[in-house]
């Protein structure tokens, strides 16, 4: 239950640079207050106190921060696994619809009250996690029951929503993610500054900057991000495709530097990687 439900309330600041990274969990993040904007995929959304974002983890996704401002959220990450039998068992699959339907959205409520709801239940969530008293299967009950109320709220705040992954966006907003679309569509090419602003009729110092700006990143930051992503997914489903096919269809120029770019990225070989990732997904079956 550890590895596959994880809660965090209210924490804050910084705790290093943050880099884009995807994960197999999905994710309820409540954004509290301070400056932050988020970039999930290529959609870039300027945060406010009382902000959702859900996410099915697999898009890469990126908090921008300004140095030294405050940044207090909280989130729930969590193994569909763990929750759809128990939502299957009284007929409400339907509430992970969202997460493996639109994979992220934004959702902004004027129900100060809603929020407030969903800000204790997280709170109660981080507590009974916390349990020194209680049994982990005693734990384990409550976080059900909780997650399944926290869902419930979720899914009725998105119905009611007048501003469900909508924001307005200005030119550099609008730059930035026809950038991000670009890369996710032709990271498996060469790629360069100078490609991406003749292909969007942009000067190539404006690509620079203006990307860096709204998103965090380098344009190259976020190639090699795009590409780690591939990668992951290929060696996860793809168990008979070999290392050089893998890195070749993710854009790296030799299957060297794709093991050298991912292990000092992700800690370990690729081998070691994908038999990780297997023997999770056995575990699931057994």
């Amino acid at each position: 239950m550890n590895r596959e439900l994880m809660v965090n309330y209210r924490l804050q600041g910084q705790f290093g640079e943050v880099k884009a990274h995807s994960h197999q969990e999905y994710e309820i993040y409540l954004f509290h207050q301070g400056t932050c904007r988020y970039l999930i995929h290529n959609q870039i959304y300027d945060l406010q106190p009382g902000d959702i974002l859900l996410m099915d983890g697999l898009a890469l996704h990126k908090p921008n921060l300004p140095r030294d401002s405050e940044y207090v959220r909280s989130h729930i990450h969590f193994s569909p696994d763990v929750i759809e039998p128990a939502l299957s068992s009284i007929g409400a699959s339907s509430l992970l619809d969202v997460f493996h339907k639109l994979h992220h959205c934004l959702i902004r409520s004027s129900s100060r009250q809603n929020i407030e709801e969903l800000e204790q239940l997280i709170k109660k969530m981080s507590e009974a996690k916390n349990d020194q008293e209680a049994t982990e299967k005693e734990k384990e009950w409550r976080l059900k029951a909780l997650l399944i109320q926290v869902l419930v709220l979720v899914n009725r705040l998105g119905h009611t929503s007048s501003h469900k992954a909508a924001n307005e966006k200005y030119d550099k907003a609008q730059h930035a993610e026809k950038i991000a679309s670009f890369i996710q569509e032709h990271f498996r090419e060469k790629m360069s500054i100078d490609r991406i602003a003749e292909s969007l009729n942009l000067s190539k110092s404006y690509v620079s900057h203006v990307f860096k700006e709204m998103t965090g990143y380098t344009i190259m930051e976020f190639v090699m991000a795009t590409r780690l992503q591939q990668v992951k997914f290929l060696l996860e489903v793809n168990e008979e495709k070999t290392l050089q096919q893998i890195a070749d269809e993710s854009g790296f120029e030799s299957v060297s530097h794709f093991s050298r770019f991912f292990k000092s990225n992700v800690g370990m070989t690729a081998r070691q990687y994908r038999q990780k990732r297997l023997e999770i997904y056995k575990r699931s079956e057994d």
